[in-house]
């Protein structure tokens, strides 16, 4: 008996025209933007109005005793401030299709441009902000500005510093930057500091949490928590999803024993419900390309801990830790030269700059201070 089989051409092929886009995380730090002056990530759109830096002025608190009865004539206090320069450049991206693609195209594929471009610019900011909090605060145009490629995040890029550069940070900012869970682990040579990191004891934990809140206290001039509006005062720290990992797990036996289980604690327990992490008035969040950046941008970091250790930076931020110019938002642009309408193309555009803030101080002194963050160093081991 003679079977009949199906030729390849013959057999029957359904296409979806449904479209799988590949996940991107919408940015976390936006809970934390605004242009409230209580902000941890402030935004400014003065340059909207034209114009290719502000200027954005800070002043400390009078830190003088004062007079009773004696003469205050002579005697007043200068008030210290300074203006930081804030630069912004162009950022943007397109696609582009020809019309014998998209006769052939199944799935409206082209339709997809304006969310993946969408999508693109949210990736930018998010990617720049974690570049910014890490650079090195520098009074110069940032390198790269108005290149091919811009460049819209100010200061000295971190991975881009030399070590020289990297000490005169640690230097000036000795009273806001933390090794590890002890004081003591600090040391004027960046790289020597990081080596004191233990891979064990110096994981993020509960006392680090607590001692970098503590360090921001003290710090001077002072680091101010962030206000929700019910009041309530915090620090917020991001943190990458190695050293997000390390401090959950610390924190199980306070969940397990001081939350409930019953009802719906279930719900608001992060034994069982992933999220935010809240300690000692400290939120917790994680933001998983802090880590990236350590494995593909930071690389220095992956050997930098005692016995070449893996170490990731965790930045606990109080209020105006950084800034987000826009000089114009994103705006949709499509391409002109078509080739007599055979060619598709469609982009967006935008002009912002983003920068760890900071001071010269004493106004009249060299250290350049990040001005409202303190930053971690902690061991943070990828899973085996």
């Amino acid at each position: 008996m003679a079977l009949t089989n199906v030729q390849d051409n013959n057999k029957l092929v359904r296409y979806t025209q449904e479209i799988n886009r590949e996940f991107v995380r919408e940015n976390l730090f936006s809970p934390y933007m605004s242009q409230d002056l209580n902000a941890i990530i402030r935004i400014r759109q003065e340059l909207k109005a034209g114009g290719e830096q502000m200027n954005i002025p800070i002043v400390t608190k009078l830190r003088g005793k004062g007079k009773g009865s004696g003469t205050l004539v002579g005697n007043e206090e200068k008030i210290d401030n300074y203006g930081m320069r804030l630069w912004i450049d162009w950022a943007r991206h397109a696609v582009a299709t020809k019309k014998n693609d998209q006769q052939k195209d199944s799935a409206d594929i082209f339709g997809e441009a304006k969310p993946l471009l969408s999508d693109w610019g949210k990736e930018r900011q998010r990617d720049d902000l974690i570049a910014a909090l890490m650079s090195l605060p520098s009074e110069a145009a940032p390198s790269g500005l108005g290149s091919d490629d811009g460049m819209t995040v100010n200061g000295l890029l971190y991975e881009a510093a030399t070590a020289a550069q990297r000490n005169t940070w640690n230097a000036d900012n000795s009273d806001r930057v933390l090794y590890g869970v002890a004081v003591a682990n600090y040391n004027a040579t960046h790289a020597t500091a990081l080596g004191n990191i233990d891979s064990t004891a110096d994981k993020l934990s509960k006392s680090i949490v607590s001692l970098s809140k503590r360090i921001a206290m003290n710090a001077s001039p002072a680091i101010r928590p962030y206000k929700t509006r019910d009041g309530y005062e915090y620090y917020v720290m991001f943190a990458g999803t190695n050293s997000f990992r390390d401090l959950k797990a610390d924190l199980n036996i306070e969940n397990r024993d001081a939350r409930a289980r019953e009802g719906n604690g279930m719900d608001k327990n992060p034994l069982f419900q992933d999220g935010d992490l809240l300690y000692d008035g400290v939120i917790i969040r994680q933001v998983p390309e802090i880590s990236a950046f350590v494995t593909n941008v930071w690389t220095s970091l992956t050997t930098a801990g005692n016995g070449s250790s893996r170490v990731e930076p965790a930045f606990l931020c109080g209020q105006q830790a950084a800034v987000l110019g826009w000089g114009q938002m994103a705006k949709p642009t499509f391409r002109k030269e078509d080739d007599y309408g055979f060619i598709t193309g469609t982009g967006t555009e935008m002009a912002y700059g983003t920068a760890k803030m900071f001071k010269k101080h004493p106004m009249d002194g060299t250290a350049l201070k990040q001005w409202g963050l303190v930053t971690t160093f902690v061991s943070a081991p990828l899973d085996a």
